[in-house]
């Protein structure tokens, strides 16, 4: 009776077997930590006990992983574990919270996860440089790699990736410029690269960005112009270019009609404010400039104090004394 109990229990495990022993592979890659605990062989991979697996309803594999230290307690020790690439339905993956979580990113093993749609990677002692994912991943629609120590250039086949809508990259210490061909994205929503050592000059073809909603690119070493991420015929809604080097002629900008928060603090730019700059109802910052003119009056400019004009060659007006 205990034998086919045993046996019952087997057959009704909805966890399939391949990935039930890929799952107690990377627990084993990991140093077998204590947030993984409740990962055990005599346990369904399926059901909730597993902590942060997650399986498809249809075909029963592991679509989802998640992996996190939420107390802090550095119970997580090791390399990143190649093994994941071996949980071939998997869809999202979330590494985070993992600061002893170190060396590179390995491409080899990531490359084979051809169905996932979602990767974020974020707080963790990785470094090392940002692989260029191939085209092969064409589900994959969010990269979230901010707040590691990946060093090295931006990876410039990624717009290869189809379906790519969000690319975050923040908080690490990427060098260099960004390459031309991220003008030629084809659904990018979201861009985010602040917080890094990028420099250079920006390439043209980024004015073919025009459907990309939220482009940060704030406390990098960019220079010269960035006119061209304006365009009353673009849907951006936030752009961040503050703490950098750019010099251009703001005065000469348009402005998409959706554009609700602009930064551009700290920079060397020059001219006056825009038309249409008193539409923007969230964020507006223009501080640490070399601007002229006088400071439009209406629309939502009631909503931003000295603080978003002040330290400019030559603004005037409300909130600033008066013209003369």
């Amino acid at each position: 009776m205990i034998f086919l109990s045993h046996v019952a229990s087997s057959n009704s495990e909805r966890c399939h077997p391949q990935d039930k022993m890929v799952l107690l592979q990377i627990k084993k890659e990991l140093n077998n930590p204590t947030v993984l605990s409740s990962w055990k062989s005599n346990a369904d991979c399926c059901k909730t006990s597993w902590r942060g697996v997650d399986c498809s309803p249809s075909n029963n594999r592991v679509s989802g992983l998640s992996i996190y230290d939420e107390n802090n307690n550095l119970s997580i020790t090791s390399k990143f574990p190649p093994s994941i690439g071996n949980l071939s339905y998997l869809d999202f993956l979330h590494l985070y919270d993992l600061p002893n979580l170190t060396g590179s990113i390995p491409f080899e093993s990531l490359s084979k996860l051809l169905k996932l749609i979602t990767l974020t990677i974020t707080s963790t002692g990785l470094s090392g440089p940002i692989p260029n994912f191939p085209p092969q991943m064409k589900h994959l629609f969010s990269l979230d790699l901010s707040s590691n120590h990946f060093s090295g250039t931006l990876p410039n086949s990624l717009y290869k990736l189809p379906r790519l809508a969000i690319a975050i990259f923040n908080n690490n210490s990427l060098t260099g410029p960004i390459p031309p061909s991220y003008g030629y994205f084809q659904f990018i929503g979201t861009l985010y690269l602040s917080h890094n050592q990028l420099s250079g000059r920006l390439p043209i073809s980024l004015a073919r960005l025009i459907n990309t909603y939220n482009i940060d690119l704030s406390y990098n070493k960019f220079e010269g112009d960035a006119s061209m991420l304006f365009g009353s015929n673009k849907v951006i809604s936030k752009l961040d270019l503050s703490q950098n080097m750019f010099k251009f002629d703001l005065g000469k900008v348009e402005l998409a009609k959706n554009l609700y928060a602009l930064d551009v603090s700290h920079n060397q730019i020059y001219g006056k404010l825009p038309l249409g700059i008193e539409n923007l109802s969230d964020v507006l910052n223009v501080s640490y400039n070399k601007l002229c003119g006088k400071i439009p009056e209406g629309g939502n400019m009631h909503l931003f104090g000295v603080n978003s004009f002040f330290h400019n060659k030559c603004l005037c007006g409300s909130p600033l004394p008066n013209c003369k």
